[in-house]
């Protein structure tokens, strides 16, 4: 079942992918949060331009399309030349970062605007540190995520 489903996932991303002009080589993965599909390429660097605005809208589609497909906490992820892994490492990191902050200086700290999949990686870091809690808070696509010593 999966094999057929990352098989259809990756057809997908290469038939978008070629319709968009763009030579990319493109590879999936099973992962225990869905498929992973990376891209590589000389053309991956129009998918990262803008603040990565191509890579956004080209996960947005492949998750609309395959989303009932899915178990509820798994999704399709679509990474180009590294990109999401190296900026989900630095979401962690400052996570990790305010955590402890948030621990010694005892004051909420703020991180974000953050979309969905960029709270999702803060607040799982964050639940890695048990004596600190997170929150996301206002009531747009855009949120930021407080983060703050759990009370006692």
């Amino acid at each position: 079942m999966a094999g057929d489903l990352n098989t259809r996932v990756l057809e997908f991303i290469r038939g978008v992918s070629s319709a968009m002009g763009l030579t990319l080589e493109a590879k999936v993965e099973d992962t225990p949060d869905g498929p992973r599909v990376d891209l590589e390429g000389e053309d991956g660097d129009l998918l990262l331009k803008h603040k990565a605005e191509g890579l956004l809208a080209l996960q947005h589609v492949a998750s609309a399309v395959f989303r009932h497909e899915l178990p509820d906490k798994q999704r399709v992820l679509v990474d180009c030349m590294g990109f999401r892994r190296d900026k989900d490492a630095e979401l962690k990191q400052m996570a990790r970062y305010l955590s402890e902050r948030a621990r010694r200086t005892g004051t909420e700290q703020r991180l974000g605007p953050l979309n969905p999949y960029e709270r999702r990686i803060v607040h799982m870091a964050v639940a890695e540190d048990g004596s600190v809690t997170s929150e996301s808070i206002g009531d747009a696509f855009m949120k930021t995520v407080l983060i703050a010593v759990k009370k006692r």
